[in-house]
Formats: C-alpha cells, structure tokens, sequence
C-alpha cells in the first residue's frame, strides 16, 4: 500500500499526523508526505520521503489577515483551510501524486487540497486527529472548495458529505467529542505514550523535589506564531493575545501555587519576567514524558496536548489563545476534564490551577477518562483500518 500523507497548519498538526505515518510504513507501507518547509524537520528523522512542498499557514492566515477577512472563529477557520492557497498546494501536490500514485491519501484535518487531489486520483482520502478539523464545518466548506475547483478546472462538485466521504480518525472516545459539528463517526485509536522516538525526561527536572505537585505548562505553538506574523509585520489574529501577557501570567500566577512548576515557552524570550523560586522555565519540554509525572497541566489547549493529557490522565487548567482552542477549553471544562482559566491575568492562573489541584471531582472525571482512552485499540489498529478503507 502507498499512503499519501499531507500536512499543513502548525507543528501540532504534524506531530498528529507523525505517529500514524510512521506506524504506515513500520508495516511496510510506502509513505510520502508533503508538507510547508517549515515542518519537514518533524517528519525528516524517521520518513525518509518527504516533500517540502506546501504554503505555510502563517503565509496563509497573513494573507486573511491583509485582506481584511477577520470575522468570526467558523469564518475565519473556513478562510484559512479553503481559501486561495489550496490552489497552490494542490497544484505542488499533483505531480508528486500522480508519480507516487498512492492508494489512500491521509490527511491532516486543515489540509483541504489533499482532497481534491484524492478525488482526482480515485483514491480514498481520510483525516487524522484534528482539532482545526473538529472546528471546520463541511457545509462552510462547500463554496470556498468549489471555487477552488473552478480555479483548477476541474469538473464535478464538493458536497459537505464527500469531504469525509471515506471517514476520519480520532484518539479520543466518541463520549468526549471535541467535533463542533455534524460529522462522521471516527475510527479512533489509543494516543501513543509519546511522539518523538527519542523523548526522555531531562535530568535537572527528573531531580525537582517530589513534595509538592508538579505542574507543567505549555503555549503550544501560538507564541512562535507571534514572532511569525511580527516578522512579516502584521498583526496577528484579534483573538490572540500579546505573548509577554500571557508568559507573565502564567509565570506569576504558578510563582504563588504550592507547586514544583516547568514551564515551556517554545523559544520564546521571557524578557525581565520575575520568576518565582519554584518555577523553572525552559524553552521546550518533552511533553509526554513530563505528563507521565505531572499533577495539572496548564495548557493552550491544543488538541494534541488535550488528548496527550487525558491519555497520562492529568487534569487541565486551560488558558487558550485562538483558532480552535476556545472551543476545546470550553469542551475540556463541559467534560469535567479541568477549567478554563477566565482571563489572562496572574491572579486568574493562580486561583484555577488552585482550585483544581484540589477538586477531587475532576480529578475523578480525568481518571474515568484515561480508562476509556486505555481501552482503545492501539495505532496498530488504525493501520489495519486503512488497509481495510484500500481493500474496500
């Protein structure tokens, strides 16, 4: 079986898609994926064929932003999956395709080229764990899909049901949904223990003292996107705030929890940030394996780190900063998975990573949780799905 595999958007998209990639060909599938350039490095060390190929999704949302598209969450997630770059990425996957001439297509769930591209081919196409896909409504993208269509002169139509015309995937169980809309069933499969091959837990804090808590906190991707949109001089997305607010909140707000705290800020400068006694800042983390030992995990709320976290059964304060996140804030509290944290302020930090430390409810909910997670099949399961999809 040949398994295309195509990814845009933010590391956390790739990092979804990897594990399922690499499962592919450990079962001795052929695999190629296309990806922006600025993902290649997340594939590179354990893909050998991988595809620089794609337009970047700070490219893409720059060039929303230019236009004056900022409207809301659903408009703006449909403008940044749909709009004019999936021209360009179908045209920069085409050839690669019809050389490779895959079986399936395996997407990730913002990248809307890949469909096109599988209908071209006669090929099923399906998503991997998504949490732009569980926020992107199919009936929005009919219109922006079909222009695209007409751009590249190909005959037919989009419909809302042929965009998951052979499925999805998905690592979490169907009664902790995180999809907004009506959309298929997923096959879904346990969240492997960890991405990267070579993630241990670093030294210094396998040594931090064991008698308080260990909190570790995460802004995901959305700092280094800042510095992106600065670099191209453009303002980023209205709903996100200033990244020195959000590092100062947090930084603070963990300085005056009774707590052991790491804190990954992805690179980003903290700047005169004062830093309590008991709050250790890195600029990257080996998630997983920190979450194996983690009480409370303060988090952007990411859909990779929401379902990594369920996995280690960790409860969640969320502090979201745009796109999908809210809404899996939102999600993670109606869960009973942890709470969001209500404002970007230290005081704010303080009191819900206090408050959830301590309530046993959540603690309760988060372990029901991981059980059901546990009892999910592993990866190796969803290769055996696509062999069947292709068998079919």
């Amino acid at each position: 079986m040949r398994v295309l595999c195509s990814v845009t958007g933010s590391q956390g998209h790739a990092r979804a898609m990897l594990p399922l990639a690499r499962a592919v060909a450990a079962a001795g599938h052929e695999v190629l994926v296309t990806v922006p350039p600025e993902l290649a490095g997340v594939f590179e060390p354990d893909l050998p064929r991988v595809a620089p190929v794609l337009p970047g999704v700070v490219e893409s949302i720059s060039r929303m932003v230019r236009a004056e598209q900022r409207r809301d969450v659903r408009e703006q997630l449909l403008a940044t999956a749909a709009g004019p770059h999936v021209t360009a990425a179908y045209q920069a996957i085409m050839p690669l395709a019809k050389e490779f001439a895959p079986d399936l297509v395996l997407r990730d769930g913002a990248e809307l080229a890949a469909v096109l591209v599988a209908e071209q081919l006669g090929v099923p196409c399906l998503s991997a764990p998504s949490g732009a896909g569980n926020l992107i409504d199919p009936v929005g993208l009919v219109e922006p899909l079909n222009e695209r269509r007409r751009e590249l002169g190909l005959a037919g139509e989009t419909t809302a049901a042929s965009i998951h015309r052979h499925g999805r995937l998905d690592c979490l169980p169907a009664e902790y949904s995180f999809a907004a809309f009506d959309l298929p069933t997923p096959f879904t499969y346990r969240q492997p223990g960890s991405v990267a091959s070579n993630e241990v837990l670093p030294a210094d804090i396998a040594a931090l003292p064991a008698d308080r808590p260990l909190v570790i906190a995460s802004v995901g991707t959305a700092l280094p996107m800042m510095g992106a949109f600065k670099e191209l001089g453009i303002d980023p997305p209205e709903d996100m705030e200033n990244p020195d607010v959000t590092l100062r909140a947090i930084v603070h707000g963990l300085s005056r929890v009774d707590c052991q705290a790491v804190v990954a800020t992805a690179g980003f400068p903290v700047g005169d940030i004062q830093v309590g006694a008991n709050v250790h800042v890195v600029d990257r983390m080996p998630q997983p394996a920190l979450l194996e030992c983690a009480q409370l995990f303060l988090t952007h709320a990411g859909y990779n780190s929401i379902r990594e976290s369920v996995r280690a059964g960790v409860p969640m304060a969320a502090l979201p900063q745009f796109g999908d996140q809210p809404h899996n804030a939102d999600r993670l509290a109606e869960f009973g998975l942890g709470a969001r944290i209500p404002e970007t302020t230290a005081d704010a930090v303080f009191e819900t990573c206090r408050d959830v430390l301590s309530d046993t409810r959540i603690a309760a909910q988060v372990r029901r949780a991981k059980r059901a997670v546990l009892a999910l099949p592993g990866i190796e399961a969803a290769v055996a799905h696509l062999e069947a999809v292709v068998a079919a």
